[in-house]
């Protein structure tokens, strides 16, 4: 693999390996682009089936957090780590105090946060190094588990992509589907069921599906039934790339709008959900209620600010959706379009003032 290559195609700053033998710490820390403030990303930890395969992964994951922050409205940039190793049986005190240890030496260009494979316990470690991680347990201020957070974005871009639909974002008696049933989509699903939708839900783990029956009167269906369902919306909350080349002639939603990333298998998927009239409200913008939720721990959290935040996920949603419309391109293109003129916009205002660095002082 071409690093320099690989970088140089979609801008990163910066790609850092850091090891540590004594731990066994084998870490990727990717910086995409700090223009609109500090890189906020997650730690993943993953068993790889290549050094190579985790560096893609971690460059891919950083390049998406500077979309979904800019989309957020944060003032932040998009930067992910990856560990290598099995979460289960790898991980250990040092490890992740040696990892803390390499993010306090970045002074605050890259914040942490849990991601898969790592837990709020495993950041209370980091954070015994470091400030720069969030996500840590309350007791050290922090906002704690960001599922109602995320689940509460969803909502809100949900109601959004519904007025677009069918003109009203009222969700009384409309059918929602929902693939996966964690903690994420229980919470959105509550929100749903006390607005008056009617849901439809799947998911693999059994107890998990039983427990959205008996809470919320939903209608279970088998996982393989749930694309093809009779439905209004089409929430998938689990797996990725359910819009694919098999789901798409049995979707029979006019509503794709859910919590899961990478929802499209390919970007062409997008397309078809466009050329379909299906409205799409894209899985990084919907989903990112979690993450300005812990953003906003970096001002000593507050609830009411953090999900008053989290409501303009309606507002985000509702301007993809009119970019889409009036330029005749997929919601997914409209997205990538509003984060890349925020930063080009802040590009372009900061590169003004560095080259007459007196100007706002010569207007006082």
């Amino acid at each position: 693999m071409e690093l320099f290559a690989a970088m140089e195609r979609d801008d990163y700053e910066e790609l850092l390996f850091c090891q540590d033998k004594a731990s066994g710490l084998k870490a990727i820390i990717a910086i995409h682009d700090t223009t609109l403030g500090p890189a906020l990303g997650g730690t993943r930890m993953w068993t790889y089936a290549n050094e190579e395969a985790a560096v893609i992964d971690a460059l891919r994951l950083a390049k998406g957090m500077t979309y979904k922050n800019a989309v957020a409205g944060l003032n932040l940039g998009g930067g992910k780590t990856v560990i290598i190793g099995d979460p289960k049986k790898d991980k250990n005190e040092a490890m992740f105090r040696a990892f803390g240890r390499y993010i306090q030496g970045l002074n605050g260009r890259y914040i942490t946060a849990e991601d898969v494979g790592t837990t709020e316990t495993d950041m209370d470690i980091i954070h015994q190094e470091t400030d720069y991680v969030t996500g840590i347990s309350a007791t050290y201020g922090s906002s704690g588990n960001p599922s109602p957070a995320t689940a509460f974005g969803v909502y809100q871009g949900m109601k959004a992509a519904a007025k677009a639909a069918f003109g009203s974002d009222s969700l009384a008696g409309r059918k929602v589907a929902v693939q996966g049933v964690g903690n994420v989509s229980f919470t959105l699903c509550k929100y749903l069921h006390e607005e008056g939708a009617e849901l439809i839900v799947t998911d693999i783990n059994k107890d998990a599906v039983a427990r959205a029956v008996e809470a919320y009167g939903a209608r279970a269906v088998d996982p393989a039934d749930i694309i093809s369902v009779d439905c209004d919306i089409y929430a998938p909350c689990a797996l990725g790339a359910t819009i694919n080349d098999e789901s798409l002639p049995l979707l029979k939603a006019k509503v794709v709008a859910g919590a899961a990333n990478n929802q499209l298998k390919e970007p062409r998927h997008g397309d078809a959900l466009h050329e379909l009239g299906i409205v799409y409200a894209p899985d990084y913008v919907i989903n990112a209620g979690g993450v300005i939720n812990i953003a906003d721990e970096l001002n000593g959290y507050n609830k009411d600010r953090a999900f008053k935040q989290i409501a303009k996920i309606y507002g985000s949603i509702t301007r993809v959706l009119e970019i889409s419309r009036t330029n005749g391109i997929p919601a997914y293109v409209a997205a990538d379009r509003l984060a890349e003129e925020r930063i080009e916009l802040l590009r372009r205002s900061r590169s003004t003032f560095l080259r007459n660095p007196h100007h706002a002082i010569s207007r006082r």
